[in-house]
């Protein structure tokens, strides 16, 4: 049976609220892994652009914000700090749906950095602190002994992964500073819902200070 879903022919007046909506339905969904994964776009001072996948944590309606967290000191990193202007993407094929936002990208406040960190598996806790994210390594042997050496500091029984894990962790992990958070402020945003044919329904809306104006495209 065709996939037919569109969007209204009176397009939505937020943008935001849609596509937080279809984050939910596709997080529900479950049947695509890791349905929060947004391809993540930057550029550096010299122009250069490169993209990754990173998890989205929010996509924050009223504020017009989505949220990521990775390593500052990552390439990602860097070029946030030399241009703190991105694009993400997210495409969830089993939905038949696509989300494009551009915008200005803010660091979160330590507080926020501090609560999300916490929340975190301690395995993911200690990776942060034992990854020097985009730096080169000699093997994979010398990374799993710096996941140890930094259990080890932490005064957590384990040698990384593959090995054995504790069965309870006491030990607090606190968060690097060099790990953190950042908000997209949106400024362009763009729907998408496959169509029979190729003919996509496709929408984009850029905020003012009036806010939203809304654009119908051709696929």
């Amino acid at each position: 049976m065709a996939h037919m879903e569109t969007l209204p022919d009176v397009l939505p007046a937020d943008p935001l609220a849609v596509a937080a909506n279809w984050l939910a339905e596709a997080v529900a969904d479950a049947r695509q892994p890791n349905p929060n994964a947004m391809v993540l776009a930057t550029v550096d001072a010299r122009g250069q652009p490169s993209a990754r996948v990173v998890l989205c944590k929010a996509i924050d309606a009223p504020s017009a914000e989505i949220h990521f967290y990775t390593n500052y000191h990552s390439r990602k990193g860097r070029e946030l700090d030399a241009n703190p202007r991105a694009a993400v993407v997210f495409h969830w094929d089993h939905r038949h749906r696509q989300v494009r936002a551009e915008g200005v990208v803010e660091r979160l406040a330590e507080a926020d950095n501090d609560r999300y960190f916490q929340s975190r598996p301690w395995q993911s806790r200690l990776g942060a602190w034992a990854s020097r994210q985009s730096e080169p390594v000699s093997s994979r042997g010398e990374l799993i002994a710096a996941v140890a050496a930094t259990a080890r500091r932490f005064s957590i029984p384990y040698a990384g992964p593959g090995s054995p894990e504790p069965a309870t962790v006491d030990a607090q992990v606190p968060r690097p500073e060099h790990w953190g958070g950042y908000r997209l402020r949106v400024e362009a945003i763009e729907l998408w819902v496959e169509g029979e044919f190729r003919i996509h329904d496709r929408a984009r809306w850029t905020r003012g200070t009036d806010g939203w104006s809304a654009t119908r495209l051709q696929p």
